[in-house]
């Protein structure tokens, strides 16, 4: 059997939904399990979360493997997959909940993100400022079952519809490279 060595990433680019359903098609992506990291309150719920009032972010903790794919490289999907200017807003999901955040596990991880902010900065990739949040990794949360995989349980759900397949679409088409 071969001995991988599975790491772990933890992002939070608004609804936990659309990077759940992108992550897994990534080559190198073991796991990802939807969740909340960041906030005061032991294992929370879904609704407390989406009250706004535990300072939980909704993210997802991937497993992949960094023989396969770098933690960089999950840095671009990241970065396209939601819109790292808008302050604690991704389209309609409006709350400090859906706020661009990166959860890191080690200072390894916190050098890499760090420089590939600063370097989308510089290129002036947004035409806005990245106000995507650097913050170290205390404690992931899993959601509530019903929250896992929930674009392939829920394909035909109006959010689904209208959001995550035409994320997926375009992923697919511009990330060729990393899909499986």
């Amino acid at each position: 059997m071969e001995n991988k060595k599975i790491e772990v990433a933890v992002f939070g680019g608004g609804c936990f939904w659309c990077l759940q359903a992108l992550f897994p098609r990534i080559k190198g992506v073991e796991k990802v399990v939807s969740g909340y990291a960041g906030g005061e309150k032991e294992n929370p719920t879904y609704e407390e979360v989406s009250s706004g009032e535990t300072g939980h972010a909704e993210v997802n903790e991937i497993g992949f493997n960094p023989e396969i794919i770098s933690y960089k490289d999950l840095l671009y999907v990241f970065f396209y997959a939601h819109n790292p200017t808008t302050l604690n807003c991704q389209g309609n999901d409006v709350g400090t909940q859906y706020r661009s955040v990166i959860f890191y596990t080690n200072e390894e991880q916190h050098k890499i993100a760090e420089d590939f902010i600063k370097d989308l900065t510089e290129k002036k990739a947004y035409d806005k400022p990245i106000v995507t949040q650097l913050v170290p990794l205390e404690k992931f949360y899993p959601a509530e079952e019903y929250h896992q995989q929930y674009f392939e349980k829920n394909p035909k759900n109006a959010y689904c519809q209208m959001v995550v397949a035409p994320k997926l679409k375009k992923f697919s088409e511009i990330f060729k490279k990393y899909h499986k």
